[in-house]
């Protein structure tokens, strides 16, 4: 990613290191030969394990220590100290581990310790229900299938899914994918052969209807698939143009892989791009085809991007990194018609255009729960195990609407990490494990060479206080209601973001424990 890996230097390790050259939960960085090595000290015990994140390489010295876990800086992954397993995505690969002695107060490395990427570490699941069926092969889907054989489920699990390419690096596709310095290897989640390695069935196929009584899902081919538990994952789909011209082929949504290999090819041949709303999505892309040299407008009715989620001070300062690096604005402008090389405004204005790229937001995917007469109030109800008013059915990801115990409230987030972590925890509690979900919501946005991380979620925000250093470099941007914080956003404040997150975390699992 934009985010290079992270690695080089750290103390030689190669003839130990005085004991009390560790402070107590303070990562240091190490070497021993070729290897990098993380050394943290908790009480009497030392422990070693790999230096970098396994999601993007991200470098764990400068990530956060909670517990008897150390937490990437990047994408905020949370890996064991003690056996180096991903507790949270999205790193999804262990970390390697190394025996440590301590003699004569010197901490000595010993014998290198790797683990497979789904080692079950000797866990077997609290109940067996088999099969075990996933609809959507998505964030939530592949994680949730992982982890039920990493929690060491062995039976039946089927993934079905209409997208051939998934599981892969969907947050990848708008930013380096898409502006051509990812290469193709990146992209999928697993290498060839994996599923089938660890026996996870994947069914190219769309799912038409859920037959509760019986516990099936019909495929839309006519296949019946048992089930005796069934996750929901099945994401969201692009909102479209509603205008005339929007079905011409220059006209896109970015979403799958599929989606993103269309428009490289079309950038192959043009000069001029508008963008159709200020999204994640839709600002991302211009960033990222900006890059890549075209041309490129952005059109919104916004007044300033992003406001109604990062607030108009972030949303301003990300409006003027675009314009700093050639990307135009129409604010406050929408557009009312797509011709074969323009686009037409609601103010007569024409605007050059070999490619439109529509990012106007998602909708859930919940007809499939709907038909099967799921409670549904925006998105699928779960409660804090991620059950759904059917017990034997879960839902996770973008569908999910769930209750925060901070607020009260129910929200549902769309969210890659959010995804994969309710897969993962829905996982647990399929094979019994009544582990509730208190994840703080985080994400991550790169426009040009800037990575803003959010941790939180604030729909509503009656104040943004906002931190900046004397440069501009490094910003903050508290998000609160009523005198709370409810979200922090960061630029180059990668452990204020982590430490947050923590706060967050232990205030929603103390709320989460005294319902």
């Amino acid at each position: 990613m934009a985010d290079a890996a992270g690695g080089g230097g750290g103390v030689d390790l190669a003839g130990g290191i005085a004991l009390s050259e560790l402070a107590e939960g303070v990562p240091l960085a190490g070497r021993l030969g070729e290897d990098e090595i993380l050394l943290v000290r908790r009480g009497s015990s030392v422990h070693a394990i790999g230096a970098t994140c396994t999601h993007y390489g991200g470098p764990l010295a400068e990530g956060l220590v909670v517990g008897d876990t150390v937490r990437c800086p990047w994408h905020h992954a949370c890996f064991s100290l003690v056996t180096g397993e991903a507790l949270a995505a999205p790193a999804l690969n262990p970390v390697t581990t190394w025996a440590v002695e301590i003699r004569d107060g010197r901490v000595h490395i010993g014998a290198k310790q790797e683990a497979a990427p789904l080692s079950s570490r000797g866990r077997s699941p609290g109940k067996r229900p088999d099969p075990v069926v996933i609809v959507g092969s998505g964030a939530a889907g592949s994680a949730a299938a992982e982890m039920l054989r990493r929690e060491g489920f062995d039976g039946r699990i089927v993934l079905v899914d209409p997208d051939r390419d998934a599981p892969y690096d969907r947050p990848n596709l708008s930013k380096d994918y898409l502006q051509g310095t990812a290469p193709e290897e990146w992209i999928p989640l697993r290498p060839d052969g994996f599923y089938e390695e660890h026996g996870i069935e994947r069914i190219p196929a769309g799912a038409g209807s859920i037959d509760r009584d019986r516990r099936v899902v019909l495929l839309e081919s006519g296949v019946a698939l048992p089930y005796s538990a069934l996750l929901l994952a099945t994401g969201s789909t692009p909102r479209q143009l509603t205008v005339p011209g929007a079905e011409y082929e220059h006209v896109h949504t970015l979403r799958s892989l599929a989606d993103c290999r269309a428009i490289i090819a079309r950038v192959e041949k043009s000069r001029s791009v508008v963008i159709a709303g200020t999204s994640f999505i839709g600002m991302e892309v211009a960033a990222s085809l900006r890059q890549r040299g075209l041309d490129v407008t952005v059109v919104a009715p916004d007044r300033v991007p992003f406001e109604r989620t990062l607030g108009a001070g972030l949303g301003a300062f990300l409006r003027d990194l675009h314009t700093a690096r050639g990307v135009g604005f129409r604010l406050g402008r929408t557009i009312a018609r797509v011709d074969a090389a323009s686009v037409v405004l609601d103010d007569g204005e024409e605007l050059a255009a070999d490619l439109v790229i529509v990012g106007v937001g998602v909708q859930p995917n919940t007809g499939l729960a709907e038909g099967a007469g799921l409670a549904v109030d925006n998105g699928v109800l779960v409660d804090e195990y991620l059950r759904t008013s059917d017990p034997c059915i879960y839902a996770a990801g973008d569908i999910a609407r769930w209750h925060d115990a901070r607020t009260g409230r129910r929200i549902r987030v769309e969210h890659w990490v959010v995804a994969q972590r309710q897969g993962q925890t829905a996982a647990r509690n399929i094979l019994g494990r009544t582990q509730p979900f208190t994840d703080v919501p985080f994400f991550w946005t790169m426009q040009f060479d800037t990575s803003v991380r959010y941790v939180g979620h604030a729909p509503s925000m009656d104040e943004v206080r906002i931190e900046a250093t004397q440069d501009g470099d490094a910003r903050t941007y508290r998000y609160l209601a009523d005198d709370t914080l409810h979200a922090l956003a960061t630029i180059s404040r990668d452990r204020l973001s982590l430490q947050v997150e923590a706060e967050l975390e232990a205030e929603l699992r103390a709320a989460a424990g005294a319902r």
